[in-house]
């Protein structure tokens, strides 16, 4: 069951994440593309073509509406994924590109 927002195309699921009404892209994860890569709307649109300018404008205007929680949501996203990356440790791949001197 989804939750409206006062946000046109943003919606709250079941565990009240923000994501854009029709699609199952959080809020979270385009404001981290617009954040990481400095994409404007424009870009976002280019990089993500099913999503129209309004649904990322709307996603964007949540995003600096609620900017605190979400980018707490981001750091927790990003201590997760390096915890995950230090339990994994050195793939083979990345092996071979040091011992090549690649990286």
């Amino acid at each position: 069951m989804l939750a409206e927002t006062k946000y046109q195309h943003i919606v709250l699921d079941d565990y009240k994440v923000p994501v854009i009404a029709g699609t199952t892209m959080k809020v979270v994860e385009l404001a981290s593309a617009h954040l990481a890569y400095g994409w404007s709307a424009e870009e976002l649109h280019f990089q993500f073509p099913d999503l129209t300018l309004g649904q990322i404008y709307s996603a964007l205007a949540y995003y600096w509406d609620n900017q605190s929680a979400l980018e707490k949501d981001i750091e927790k996203r990003l201590e997760s994924t390096e915890k995950i990356r230090r339990a994994t440790g050195e793939t083979p791949l990345m092996k071979r590109l040091k011992s090549k001197g690649l990286i």
